[in-house]
């Protein structure tokens, strides 16, 4: 028996025959080709090699998928584009419907007030009518035959030489009048001093009848005491007085305006 018999070996284990032959014919085949790609370099070194690749072409299916699919890509770009303009046509068709709605109840609600307003006042003048009392055939005849005397006649006189001026509201003349201070200024040119504004001036005197009317007697619009308006009867069933800025001081029959009642300071 060797010595070494016991010794362990330090070699590496033998690899299989398969493994090696394996190896070797991989070894082999690059040989191989190197060999053969250095000899055809040196053979053909003097001239140069081209090579040319062919692509793959597209069938007619192909090119038919592909223009259909680039179709439907547009025609579905073209239903979103529709789309999207009448999201937003829809968009501004209800914010203009909401906008007119607004607008609509707006008016309505200007209409109902104004027509609110006209039946109010309506109310109103035909209140006012109620009370004025009516100046009968009589009554007409009865002043129309007056002829202002004395005091009266000089306040008369004053009246008629006024008509035409301007009408002003606050004005007390000479050259512009409103209502109380025509009156006022009439008044004064026999001495007679009278409130200012026609509330007062409509009880200045005493209580007469409008069929009992007579030249220099104070007319008045209204309940006595709150008139809103005030004249002086002429005779002959006219009165004058500083009407409105667009009449003036002017001279018109009782018929034209008939008054609530009157006073008389004369």
């Amino acid at each position: 028996m060797s010595h070494t018999a016991h010794i362990r070996s330090h070699r590496k284990p033998r690899r299989s025959a398969s493994k090696i032959a394996m190896r070797a014919g991989v070894a082999g085949g690059v040989l191989s080709t190197l060999a053969v790609a250095g000899a055809s370099g040196s053979a053909n070194a003097a001239e140069p090699v081209t090579q040319t690749l062919e692509l793959p072409t597209l069938t007619a299916d192909l090119s038919a998928q592909v223009a259909e699919s680039a179709s439907a890509t547009e025609l579905a770009a073209a239903n979103y584009q529709l789309q999207a303009e009448r999201d937003a046509a829809a968009a501004k068709a209800a914010k203009e419907a909401k906008a007119d709605l607004a607008e609509a109840k707006k008016k309505a609600e200007a209409k109902k007030k104004a027509a609110e307003a006209a039946r109010k006042a309506a109310a109103e003048r035909a209140a006012r009518d109620a009370e004025r009392p009516t100046l009968t055939a009589t009554a007409s005849a009865d002043v129309s035959t007056s002829t202002a005397t004395g005091s009266a006649a000089a306040v008369v006189s004053f009246l008629k030489a006024q008509v035409g001026k301007a009408y002003v509201l606050g004005a007390t003349g000479p050259s512009a009048y409103d209502c109380s201070g025509l009156v006022g200024a009439a008044f004064k040119q026999v001495g007679i001093s009278l409130p200012r504004v026609s509330q007062d001036q409509s009880t200045a005197g005493t209580p007469v009848s409008l069929s009992n009317l007579q030249p220099g007697d104070i007319l008045y619009w209204g309940s006595a005491g709150s008139a809103y308006h005030v004249a002086v009867y002429v005779g002959d069933g006219m009165f004058i007085g500083a009407q409105n800025p667009s009449t003036g001081v002017a001279e018109k029959p009782l018929s034209y305006d008939p008054p609530t009642g009157a006073v008389r300071v004369l």
